[in-house]
């Protein structure tokens, strides 16, 4: 069984990169930290701010910011050296092969296939959301069967109920259309996420430069009305931290929740096969991008915590409605146009990814190379796996509720971290010799202190969640066993080619 557990050389990883079956290096340090902040700043700043500080965490909503931004870069330093050594598109897939072995690989890349399809399918269901809401400013209103998915779960029962509507037609667009300029090339991508970018970037430093005349620091008082804590062992309270209906709360428990806004980081390491100078420019993407968005979070989450007392923050439009609370009607045009714009660089950027984890792990034959590796022979991209893509974070957002998808996002997240930072810890020890054009400071502390805090997020989350990662898990294993560890790239080695 010695196999399952058999490492890729580092020299066979980057020996594939330069090989027929490549990606175009047209990326420099501007585009790939771009795509960091693009695939970052949406969802976190323009949704889930309003309904974590709402109901988990009040202006303690802060700290929880501080607290997942520090487990973050942790991992982040970690995803860095693993970036400059090795090169290639996969992420903590490809760097799990190279320390952990094959068995461990699958498992982080199917748990990767999980995190980008349901983080893409969520951001496309709040993108349809915002959408609407700027249609309705202009006095057109789609039909009552095409705005949302065709059921919703009850937040207090967690029972299933018909919505009465078929589809979510916008949500089901969207994912079209970012499908199409992502099979037309790497370049193109990154322009529109560029211009994506600098709208989206302008209107949160709007809401930050005119927001805070309106703070009312009285609104901070009590900074953490649930509590400091919302540590949980598999979703029940631990200790401090409960609710009423026993789930947890604080600023912990709020921790794990907006985790999800810091997730695009990781798409960065995914291009690093499509960087020109991956060794340099990936490191500086990743860092750069996540204290950059870091810094905009805390900034914005005080800002929208003193304008409007915790309890009166709405869940849909957060941003764009407190502004309206306090008058600022004309505001929330400016701020829903960017909120669009800035989901939609979100999902452009957990897309563009996605094809590229299904592209490495083909590639390496635990999964169908003839479709999934297939590169496109004029733009260069993995079309076929992209076009897969396209067609299930559609089909996923246009028929499942938001509350749904949320939930299956962040556990798998958090894994492949844990998992990157242990990769760490283990090559310094098995390949100390091998060149680090960038090395994770202070090892071993960086890297423990990244598996301690993603553990503590984890273990914050509601039960269900690793409920349904394990059956996920069990999926993959299933598929590994019976296709993958016979037709993958080193078995065949193992065989003499046959």
């Amino acid at each position: 069984m010695n196999y399952l557990f058999e490492r890729k050389p580092l020299e066979m990883l980057n020996k594939e990169a330069e090989g027929e079956k490549r990606l175009n290096r047209v990326l420099g340090p501007v585009m790939l930290t771009a795509l960091g902040i693009g695939t970052i700043i949406g969802t976190g700043i323009f949704v889930l701010v309003g309904a974590v500080a709402r109901d988990e965490t009040g202006p303690a909503i802060i700290v929880s910011f501080v607290f997942s931004g520090t487990a973050c870069l942790f991992a982040a330093l970690c995803y860095a050296e693993f970036a400059s050594m090795v090169p290639v598109a996969g992420s903590a897939y490809t760097y799990a092969y190279a320390t952990l072995g094959e068995l461990f690989a699958w498992i982080i890349g199917w748990d990767l296939v999980l995190e980008y399809t349901m983080a893409a399918s969520t951001v496309a269901t709040g993108w349809s959301k915002y959408f609407q809401s700027l249609l309705d400013m202009a006095g057109i209103h789609l039909p009552a069967s095409l705005v949302t998915a065709p059921f919703d779960m009850n937040a207090e029962t967690g029972a299933f109920i018909a919505t009465g509507s078929i589809i979510d037609l916008p949500a089901l667009a969207i994912s079209a259309i970012i499908t199409v300029i992502l099979v037309l090339g790497i370049k193109e991508s990154a322009r529109v996420n560029a211009v994506m970018v600098a709208i989206k970037l302008t209107v949160v430093l709007l809401v930050i430069g005119v927001g805070v005349f309106y703070v009312n620091p009285d609104n901070w008082t009590p900074f953490a009305p649930y509590g400091w804590a919302g540590l949980s062992f598999f979703g029940d309270a631990f200790v401090w931290g409960a609710g009423s209906d026993g789930k947890p709360i604080g600023m912990l428990a709020g921790a794990g929740l907006i985790f999800f806004a810091y997730i695009g980081f990781d798409a960065v390491s995914t291009q690093a096969e499509e960087a020109r100078n991956p060794q340099r420019d990936v490191p500086i993407g990743i860092m750069l991008s996540l204290v950059i968005c870091t810094v905009l979070y805390i900034a914005v989450s005080a800002v929208l915590t003193g304008m409007v007392p915790y309890g009166q923050i709405a869940v849909n439009a957060p941003v764009a409605d407190a502004f309206k609370q306090v008058g600022q009607t004309n505001a929330q045009l400016v701020i829903t146009i960017g909120a669009i714009a800035g989901i939609t660089s979100v999902l452009l950027g957990l897309m563009l990814s996605q094809p590229r984890i299904l592209f490495a792990i083909a590639r390496d034959g635990l999964l169908p190379e003839k479709f999934f590796a297939a590169v496109h022979p004029r733009f260069k991209t993995p079309w076929k796996a992209t076009l897969l893509t396209g067609v299930l974070v559609g089909l996923l957002s246009a028929v499942i509720p938001l509350r749904v998808l949320l939930e299956l996002v962040n556990i798998g997240t958090l894994f492949a971290f844990v998992i990157v930072c242990v990769g760490i810890l283990v090559l310094r020890r098995t390949r100390p010799e091998v060149a680090r054009p960038f090395r994770c400071p202070m090892v071993p502390f960086v890297p423990i202190g990244g598996i301690v805090l993603c553990l503590v997020l984890m273990m914050s989350l509601p039960s269900e969640n690793w409920f349904r990662l394990l059956v996920w898990l069990l999926i993959g294993v299933a598929i590994y066993w019976f296709y993958g560890r016979t037709h993958s790239v080193l078995a065949k080695k193992r065989s003499g080619g046959r």
